[in-house]
């Protein structure tokens, strides 16, 4: 495009705003912490509330099916109550569809401004949706929907306060944030999630705004519930080196279930959608299965957090273990893939500590490994299970940090995780949220549209060995209706020209329009990174 083009396209643009971003980063980072203030004081508030109901009525129900065992005339009322509540979740999903699922792949479909949602009916309906399932003891967990909601919260607090559309998703990063610290008690694997993860980038102002939320959703949180870490352990010892081979084959072990547990939650969803039968029926599978599971096993009720403090006091035989794994795995499956409001998390961090326990057994009893590393195992196959599967590796370590309290585990965690993440991507597993967002995209489902004659910014951090690194602005094949506005290298900001060299680890600002801004985004990531997607470029520059 040349200058011409370039000013007259501008000028279209009715919001004057963005012609001014050159030169306002201090202004705009100090506006975001500010606002991101807000957004972390009310996703706080909100998580707080929405898990001290989900653990009382939780607690309430596990007390039910403990006294209906076994009185056929109480159980029939139990699984009335049960389907009511279904048809209450389908209510939910039906009036906003957005809330199915654990509502990340939503909110990363909207940073990347492929998909539309309402954040009011997002916020509701998940809030009221999301307690039926912990209240009846589904397997799905708390902290997909608690980092929805705080993207629900940081999106509305960005509309309410005319933030411009570029601004937008910084604001949802920081309440997927805090949504995550709030639900976990882990603010720095909050701040790590929304970047690793949801943002999927670094830049200074994503970093800020996303760590000041946190923190004060971690402060609120804390302040209602305790300080302690979501997970406490009495005898958590520090593993010899001696011992570290066993740190491998558990690395392989929750590797090879990362590849069952994506390829399963996949197709259990496909499942469920050609099952001939309506919503409210599909949603109502589930709640029966908690109330069977409720009654039978309740050590397997909700999405886990009860059955991974059993694991101390939990002196059973390995086949039982092995059954409880096989179970809790099947349960997961049928309760997120059926659509209910709910989230993996847990789940996943559930069925991880059982491999651990069950492989740390085994090597106790059979391979000489000293019984007080038992729990040991358990916890390091949380975070190898979790990097494997979503494929977030400092967030895995960062996470069970947090959780456990322990900050003496570094070198078992990053053997297991680097191990069960090489594992998995030697299988070619695939992060399962993108999975679970292009699930959703091949679906009927409200698109971003933008505005016509708006403009909006693009953030893209160039990797090493990409197409377009190391060389001049002017060399670089630009599509049409694109500007180059700002380059951040380190801390400093360049005012791009033509004979302005690209370099590895720079951070690209680009305006395009709104209307264009989802298929421009694909085209982008595909320059800036090693593997280059030139599939649709000639659509992108038409």
């Amino acid at each position: 495009m040349n200058k011409k083009n370039i000013f007259s396209w501008l000028k279209n643009d009715k919001d004057e705003n963005v012609l001014n971003i050159l030169g306002t980063t201090d202004g705009l980072k100090y506006k975001m912490i500010g606002y991101s203030l807000i957004v972390g004081i009310l996703s706080g508030a909100t998580i707080v509330l929405y898990r001290i109901l989900g653990e009382f009525l939780l607690k309430r129900f596990e007390v039910i099916y403990r006294f209906v065992s076994g009185k056929p005339l109480y159980v029939i009322g139990v699984f009335v109550l049960l389907i009511l509540m279904s048809l209450f979740v389908t209510y939910c999903v039906k009036k906003e569809p957005n809330i199915s699922g654990s509502g990340i792949p939503q909110v990363e479909g909207i940073i990347t401004r492929r998909i539309e949602t309402d954040w009011k009916k997002v916020l509701i309906y998940k809030f009221v949706g999301g307690i039926m399932c912990l209240a009846a003891g589904l397997s799905v967990g708390r902290e997909g929907p608690s980092v929805q909601m705080g993207a629900a919260i940081g999106e509305g607090i960005s509309k309410k306060a005319n933030q411009m559309d570029y601004e937008h998703k910084y604001l949802i990063t920081s309440g997927a944030s805090a949504g995550l610290a709030a639900a976990f008690n882990a603010p720095l694997a909050g701040v790590m999630f929304a970047l690793e993860e949801v943002h999927k980038n670094f830049s200074p102002i994503v970093l800020m705004s996303a760590m000041v939320s946190a923190v004060t959703a971690d402060v609120i949180t804390k302040a209602f519930l305790g300080i302690n870490p979501s997970l406490r352990f009495a005898m958590l010892n520090k593993m010899p080196i001696k011992y570290y081979w066993s740190l491998v084959i558990l690395g392989i072990l929750v590797g090879l279930s990362s590849y069952v547990f994506n390829n399963g939650i996949l197709k259990t969803k496909h499942l469920y959608r050609d099952l001939p039968i309506k919503k409210e029926f599909k949603i109502m599978i589930p709640f029966v299965c908690s109330g069977i599971v409720g009654m039978t096993l309740p050590v397997l009720v909700g999405g886990g957090h009860s059955l991974i403090m059993s694991m101390e006091s939990l002196h059973i035989s390995i086949f039982m273990m092995l059954l409880l794994f096989v179970i809790k795995y099947l349960f997961t499956f049928i309760s997120f893939g059926s659509g209910v409001p709910g989230g993996i998390f847990f789940p996943l961090l559930a069925i991880g500590s059982i491999i651990g326990a069950i492989f740390g057994m085994i090597c106790i009893r059979y391979l000489g490994v000293p019984a007080e590393y038992l729990i040991n195992f358990a916890i390091l196959a949380m975070a190898g299970h979790f990097a494997a599967i979503v494929k977030a590796p400092i967030t895995g370590i960062i996470l069970i940090f947090e959780m456990t309290g322990s900050f003496e585990q570094l070198l078992p965690l990053s053997v297991v995780v680097f191990i069960a993440l090489l594992t998995s991507d030697l299988l070619g597993v695939n992060p399962v949220y993108d999975d679970l967002l292009e699930d959703i995209l091949s679906q009927s489902h409200e698109e971003y549209k933008g505005k016509e004659n708006k403009k909006t910014l693009v953030e893209l951090v160039v990797h090493l060995g990409s197409d377009i690194e190391g060389k001049y602005i002017s060399e670089v094949e630009w599509p049409q209706n694109c500007l180059v506005v700002s380059i951040y290298r380190g801390e400093k900001e360049i005012i791009p020209r033509g004979n302005t060299r690209i370099l590895e680890g720079d951070l690209l600002l680009i305006m395009v329009n709104q209307t264009e801004s989802s298929r421009m985004l694909d085209y982008f990531s595909g320059m800036i990174s090693c593997t280059s997607k030139k599939l649709g470029k000639e659509k992108v520059k038409s």
